[in-house]
């Protein structure tokens, strides 16, 4: 997903996930792991829109490019992606172009594998991290099922939560392109988000898993100019 237009970052000629990190644009460090783990051009799909001519022009033929004209939300974007892949995709991984610059092959690798074997309709990739601050948490319940609560909505002890999602997930395509027309906006935002996916998988009762990231460090949001400058340490390590 890279359609955000990076306002807090004081973005304005190009879009967010084509700033700048260690020499090159955040979300190219995503289509080079993604291209590691010999995804083919056709498979890869940039959800783009603010600026997107930026965007064309860096990746040209590399990557598969889908407009979100109206900023919708995230889970609107992945939709959109969607109808761009090739009729036999199958399983969808879905990320965001601004947090997942420092993911490993290896650990999306495992997050397919474990989508596959336990036979999962939705696999959410969540991470522990020291901080979450003003992050949504995963709360996990005594049944067995779990939930992302937004920030917005954490009561003082799930603030305590050191759990996030991570935004990534894995999707049977069937079922999302099926259950996106069904799924309400969120309230506050009025708009449609990833996170009332798992809500619609629970409501469903279809099989979902959550899988921890192994090193907490690979996921990585930039959003700030603070982020943005520990992104620049990181990938000058």
């Amino acid at each position: 997903m890279a359609a955000g237009k990076g306002t807090r970052l004081g973005c304005t000629d190009i879009p967010k996930v084509m700033l700048e990190i260690g020499g090159q644009p955040l979300v190219s460090y995503t289509v080079e792991t993604l291209e590691k783990m010999n995804f083919f051009p056709g498979r890869i799909c940039l959800v783009v829109g603010f600026k997107k001519e930026k965007v064309m022009e860096y990746f040209g033929d590399r990557v598969n490019y889908v407009v979100q004209e109206e900023l919708l939300g995230t889970a609107h974007a992945a939709y959109l992606g969607m109808q761009a892949l090739p009729k036999e995709v199958n399983q969808v991984l879905v990320m965001g172009g601004d947090d997942s610059a420092f993911y490993s092959p290896e650990a999306l690798q495992n997050l397919f594998h474990e989508h596959e074997i336990k036979g999962a309709i939705l696999t959410l990739l969540t991470a522990e991290i020291e901080n979450p601050g003003q992050l949504g948490r995963i709360v996990r319940h005594a049944d067995g099922s779990a939930e992302i609560i937004e920030k917005e909505y954490l009561t003082e002890e799930q603030k305590l939560i050191k759990e996030i999602s991570t935004g990534t997930f894995v999707f049977n395509r069937q079922w999302f392109e099926k259950m996106f027309p069904t799924m309400p906006k969120l309230r506050k935002l009025g708009e449609f988000g990833l996170p009332t996916a798992l809500a619609m998988a629970r409501k469903e009762n279809v099989p979902y898993q959550l899988v921890k990231l192994s090193n907490s460090r690979e996921w990585f949001g930039v959003n700030t100019p603070e982020e943005k400058e520990e992104a620049e340490r990181r990938k000058s390590l």
